[in-house]
């Protein structure tokens, strides 16, 4: 392969590395709203708890998508 094609896979995969930072912490700060904002409620900690998890669940389900799609580009990226 020549210089210029190894150079373009490199920024494709520094671009593919920051993107994942940058959708983790704007991810995991959204997960802290939610949490925060279904903290604020009046209502006992039993109530909270499923929206808690849930909101929890779904949230890392996400990341965890975003990433397999991230680390599958990253793949084609190295053939």
């Amino acid at each position: 392969m020549d210089k210029i094609t190894l150079m373009k896979k490199e920024q494709k995969s520094n671009l593919i590395k920051y993107s994942k930072i940058t959708i983790t912490i704007a991810i995991i700060t959204l997960w802290v709203y939610i949490i925060y904002s279904i903290s604020q409620n009046d209502t006992p900690f039993s109530e909270q708890a499923p929206y808690c998890m849930g909101s929890t669940m779904v949230t890392f389900m996400i990341l965890s998508g975003i990433y397999k799609a991230l680390d599958y580009i990253e793949s084609r990226l190295k053939r």
